[in-house]
């Protein structure tokens, strides 16, 4: 079966997919990958096909729209100004989402960006359409909206407060959608949320139980499998220079922002370094999109590397809480110190303190490296969050996040 998943975002909202598509290709299915262009060798190392979508989310994020959503004190202006911001390159990520699924294929799996543009292009050839979410994002009263910040509004609060997000977030989608469904002859649909999509459509979510269980309220059709691990690169090699470093000293502290770009990367590095310093241990600087930097003999800055190679060898993670850099930990069964800085990483991070292998999350905006140093300092003298982080690591690892997926392309045979 030809199998296109469609995505958008950052390299955190790409990785999982490629985890997932290998399995699919393994089964034996054609897997394609729908993303932006500067993602396509990184998709094509795995022998996945390749089908470009336009908007580079490195210059979106760099922007100073995408510094002010940095900036943002607060989930609603952080939420309006993403919806700005997004309404700008819409219409033309919309067009390459088209351009890609009438290249062919028989099944649509969709990301949560892409999946109200995917859906009406099914509906038009006829095609099935899994939905495929890294993050729970559909309402419930279980847990707070995955944009509003980590305070929960009680069961019923929660709910609404989703439902509301959920209605801004027709704002984003309704203009480019309702054009599609006019261009593709479909009927006009009411954007009443959730983004006109049928609630009780097949949707499967690539995060495991252990870490946020499935509400009991969500529609039938929603299934929490597991994690979609992104496979290490063939033939990848650690730099001589990094595996030098760990073989030189105790584990050090990991600490990377990933795909968040800061306007003051100079300054940010150099809190690191004094946070890493301070807390008394060596460390590891991921230079990320926003281009960190460290400098010593107990600190080391690397680019890309794998995090399921490096993770194990560290003795805790400073990340930024993106949904896939805290699976990468959870997986490693490391401390974690999270700071968030926007969106769904305030959620993120409010959940590794509430498994216990975080202490409590360190706002970006509010950072500085005394708090830092101190919260590493709790991470790695603290036996009990790397207790909890190893017990938890050994219940993904009996997890096959990819499983349910798989059954469910056997079911459209």
């Amino acid at each position: 079966m030809r199998v296109l998943i469609v995505t958008a975002g950052s390299w955190g909202d790409v990785a999982p997919y490629t985890g997932l598509g290998v399995r699919l290709a393994a089964a034996g299915h054609t897997v394609d990958l729908a993303t932006h262009a500067r993602f396509e060798a990184a998709v094509r190392r795995h022998g996945l096909g390749f089908r470009p979508l336009p908007v580079d989310p490195k210059d979106i994020l760099a922007s100073a729209a995408g510094q002010g959503l940095a900036r943002a004190v607060s989930a609603p202006v952080a939420l309006a100004r993403v919806i700005r911001m997004a309404r700008a390159f819409m219409p033309r990520l919309t067009a390459g989402i088209v351009d890609a699924v009438r290249a062919g294929t028989d099944v649509l799996i969709a990301s949560p960006l892409t999946e109200p543009m995917c859906a009406a292009l099914a509906e038009a050839h006829r095609l099935p359409c899994l939905g495929a979410h890294l993050q729970p994002v559909t309402p419930t009263g279980a847990h707070p909206p995955l944009v509003s910040g980590a305070r929960s509004f009680g069961r019923h609060g929660n709910r609404l407060a989703a439902q509301a997000l959920w209605a801004a977030g027709d704002r984003l989608f309704a203009p480019s959608v309702t054009a599609l469904r006019r261009e593709l002859g479909l009927p006009r649909r009411t954007f009443t949320g959730p983004l006109g999509l049928d609630p009780d459509r097949p949707v499967h979510h690539g995060y495991s139980p252990h870490v946020v269980p499935r509400p009991a309220d969500w529609p039938p059709g929603h299934r929490v499998g597991g994690y979609w691990w992104p496979p290490v690169p063939p033939g990848w090699r650690p730099d001589p220079r990094l595996a030098a470093f760990l073989d030189a000293g105790p584990p050090p502290v990991f600490a990377g922002f990933g795909s968040f770009v800061t306007d003051r990367p100079d300054r940010l590095s150099a809190l690191l370094a004094e946070a890493l310093r301070a807390a008394g241990v060596r460390g590891i600087v991921q230079s990320g999109w926003s281009g960190l930097h460290a400098d010593g003999d107990d600190l080391l800055t690397v680019a890309d590397v794998p995090h399921a190679w490096l993770f194990p060898r560290t003795a805790a993670v400073i990340h930024h809480a993106g949904a896939g850099t805290t699976a990468a930990g959870l997986r490693a069964g490391v401390p974690a110190v999270p700071v968030p800085v926007q969106l769904d990483q305030h959620f993120w991070a409010a959940r590794l303190t509430a498994l216990g292998v975080a202490p409590a999350a360190l706002r970006f905006q509010h950072l500085t490296a005394d708090r830092l140093a101190a919260a590493v300092r709790r991470a790695v003298e603290d036996p009990g969050h790397r207790q909890r982080g190893a017990r938890l690591a050994a219940a993904l690892a009996a997890e096959d996040g990819a499983a349910p997926v798989l059954a469910a392309l056997d079911r459209l045979r």
